[in-house]
């Protein structure tokens, strides 16, 4: 019983940890894991068995894959195919959530999403329409598409696992395709059905032009010495730009003046830090001949350039950005790029932009040499906005992916070779035959995942050995009293949606996995209804947007707030409920 206590005790502390979102969820889920080995409840020749399960290796192979047809093109393609979808938004968010669904079936969520967020955004630009409307869909077919397949998810690669050292056969890599490929084309039509009324169309919140339509950026404006508005008043600046902007707070020396008033008169060497779109912040800087602030000398080695641009794009869910600063990269410096702005829908930023610290969906507008840029953005984990050309690569470049990837799944498939092997084995092959530069291959991968994974198995061992699963099974049994069995499939499925909504998805399935075998040997049932249902209920969670990077990655362009989601999110979670389960338990029945 104290095993099972304590056990408990470090979950919940785990997870409210994982809500807190301080540390990141890997540090998290870590810490969690040590803290286990040190009062006894993982043996210490298992504290890190977790880094070489095979559910582990198949999702960095997976992830290693997903990158190779990102940059051989191939998604890329499938992207110029909505392009010829026409004007209309309602056939846009048809063609754009089908692909994107389709899309997230074979390669990573995210990687489909840093592929079709772009596109979405153009289309919305060309045809004066509104992003927001179809990005939240887009994402949350990424999360339908995922459930597809085996390999679509993290979630169904950790469930084949367990399946596998539960009864010595994993599932196979359609074998989640009855069920997944049912509830994402319900899913789909129900977004194309309700979505005009659920999901918020945020076009008519400023008079920005911007090609994204975001909202205000927070920037640092400069009065040189000798301008000609030094001794001007605010009010003055204001009557000169015709577009809606506010100067926050001005900067003189060490002094700082929060909301300085409209008779508040410049000084040489002023900082004003302004709140405004793209387009306006351009308009200041033309009409004023001010000069955006940057707090050091740029290094003599990036002035030699003569392709500077200016791009945005969103900070991902695991880049290396999140927690630190302009002032603490010193990106300028380093790689000759000027951080101009920043962009939080939602919140308040802190009126200096050197010392904002960046998190998951802030959007970023950056200056610099284009290869430069593109440099910066694989480095530091950010997926640009811009209109980017589309990298279709020879023919040779093409071909050779789809077909190291096709013979993958058909090897699998066909039960000739693991999952964890032929896939392992295709990666391998996209580095060896250059389709991804070897410098590339763990670059790619995305570690905070692969270390959350290897941490949480052993915490799922030891709830099992504890005896806590089995405790957690039979009160969920308990609620279920006298009902059909289906009933506790569904109770076991909603709690996983709720978790996976609010810690990773891959944790979620993790640690309610063993939950449902519990449950399973006390009716005396078969153990994969149950584990198809921890499948879908950890793949899909809907209603906030920590609960899955896609709904992050949507956030900033989108211009969504932390409520927007369960408004689409909530009939959607009812409804895969609702269709799962009756699938689910014919697929799989309970006394096979």
């Amino acid at each position: 019983m104290i095993d099972q206590l304590l056990i408990g005790a470090i979950l919940i502390i785990a997870l409210v940890f994982f809500v807190w979102d301080r540390w990141r969820y890997d540090i998290v889920g870590m810490g969690a894991l040590l803290l286990a080995a040190i009062v006894g409840l993982v043996p210490a020749q298992e504290v890190f068995s977790g880094f070489g399960n095979a559910a582990v290796i198949t999702v960095a192979a997976v992830l290693v894959i997903s990158h190779a047809l990102w940059r051989s093109g191939v998604v890329d393609a499938l992207a110029t195919l909505v392009k010829k979808a026409g004007d209309r938004p309602w056939v846009q968010m048809l063609v754009l959530t089908s692909l994107t669904t389709f899309v997230s079936a074979f390669i990573s969520n995210t990687g489909a999403m840093a592929i079709m967020i772009p596109v979405a955004l153009q289309l919305a630009r060309a045809n004066n329409g509104s992003a927001s409307r179809v990005l939240m869909p887009m994402a949350f077919g990424s999360l339908l598409g995922g459930t597809i397949t085996m390999i679509g998810t993290p979630p169904n690669i950790i469930i084949s696992d367990i399946r596998a050292q539960a009864t010595g056969e994993s599932f196979g890599i359609f074998d989640f395709t009855p069920v997944g490929l049912s509830v994402a084309l319900g899913g789909l039509v129900l977004m194309w059905l309700v979505s005009r009324w659920l999901v918020p169309d945020k076009a008519g919140r400023n008079t920005s032009n911007s090609p994204y339509d975001l909202t205000s950026y927070l920037t640092e404006i400069y009065i040189p010495p000798e301008n000609d508005l030094i001794g001007s008043t605010l009010f003055e600046l204001e009557s000169k730009v015709k577009e809606n902007f506010a100067v926050v707070a001005l900067k003189r020396g060490k002094n700082q003046i929060t909301a300085p008033p409209r008779y508040q008169r410049f000084k040489a060497e002023d900082v004003l830090i302004v709140e405004a779109d793209a387009d306006t912040l351009q308009q200041i800087l033309d009409i004023t001949n001010f000069e955006l602030n940057a707090d050091e000398e740029i290094d003599e080695r990036f002035l030699v350039s003569d392709e500077i641009k200016v791009i945005e794009g969103i900070v991902g869910h695991d880049s290396r950005l999140i927690g630190r600063s302009a002032a603490d990269l010193r990106l300028r410096h380093r790689f000759g790029v000027n951080v101009l702005a920043v962009a939080r829908h939602g919140q308040t930023l802190k009126p200096s932009l050197s010392n904002v610290r960046f998190k998951p969906g802030d959007v970023l507008l950056l200056q610099g040499d284009s290869e430069v840029l593109n440099d910066v953005f694989v480095r530091f984990g950010c997926f640009p906005l811009a209109q980017r050309s589309l990298r279709i690569g020879s023919q040779k470049q093409f071909i050779l992916p789809i077909t190291i990837f096709a013979s993958a799944i058909l090897l699998s498939a066909l039960g000739l070779v693991s999952v964890p092997v032929s896939f392992t084995l295709a990666a391998g092959l996209m580095v060896v035959t250059n389709v991804m530069p070897l410098r590339e291959l763990y670059e790619n991968i995305e570690w905070p995942i692969i270390v959350l994974l290897g941490a949480t198995i052993p915490l799922g061992g030891a709830l099992e050995r504890s005896g806590a699963a089995d405790t957690l099974a039979n009160a969920a049994l308990a609620i279920s009293l006298d009902a059909p069995a289906a009933v506790a499939i569904i109770v076991l499925m909603v709690v996983t949606i709720l978790l996976s909504n609010i810690v990773n998805n891959a944790a979620a399935a993790v640690l309610m996995a063993p939950i449902g075998i519990s449950m399973a040997g006390s009716l005396g049932a078969s153990i994969d209804p149950f584990l198809m249902a921890v499948a879908i209920g950890a793949a899909l969670p809907f209603l906030t947007p920590i609960g899955h990077q896609s709904n992050i990655l949507v956030m900033g362009p989108g211009g969504y707030s932390f409520s927007d989601y369960w408004k689409l999110g909530l009939p959607l979670t009812v409804l895969v409920v609702a269709m799962s389960v009756p699938l689910i338990l014919w697929m799989w029945p309970l006394n096979a």
